[in-house]
């Protein structure tokens, strides 16, 4: 028994990328699109809330500089994944010329991540 195909007349073995590209634009209306990052977007409160803050920030540094640089201290966070993502070419889809682009989803919860804070104090 084999899995090979059997020999047909008529029928070429291969076709190449060109041709599936003409085929899939010329006759079949498709095009490639690279899917599109969707920022989440922050909320009216949330943009407000920041807004404060930095006002509140400011009103102390212009009471007392040095004071407030003695105090305060400041941190930054950042997620690393455990996965590389795909590229742009990796990731597009053939999509009729009337359909949106698509969208890249979420990374899934599966996958791992470390996080990494760092703080800062006097400058």
């Amino acid at each position: 028994m084999s899995t090979e195909d059997g020999e047909r007349s008529g029928r070429p073995k291969e076709i190449s990328t060109e041709r599936v590209h003409h085929i899939m634009y010329e006759y079949l209306g498709m095009r490639k699109l690279c899917v599109k990052w969707v920022s989440r977007e922050l909320t009216f409160d949330q943009k407000q809330r920041r807004v404060d803050d930095s006002e509140q920030c400011l009103k102390m540094i212009k009471r007392n500089k040095p004071e407030f640089l003695r105090r305060y201290v400041t941190m930054d966070e950042a997620w690393f994944h455990h996965f590389t993502p795909k590229s742009n070419r990796q990731s597009s889809e053939w999509t009729a010329h009337d359909e949106p682009a698509p969208k890249r989803g979420k990374t899934p919860q599966s996958a791992g991540k470390v996080m990494a804070s760092v703080f800062w104090d006097e400058l």
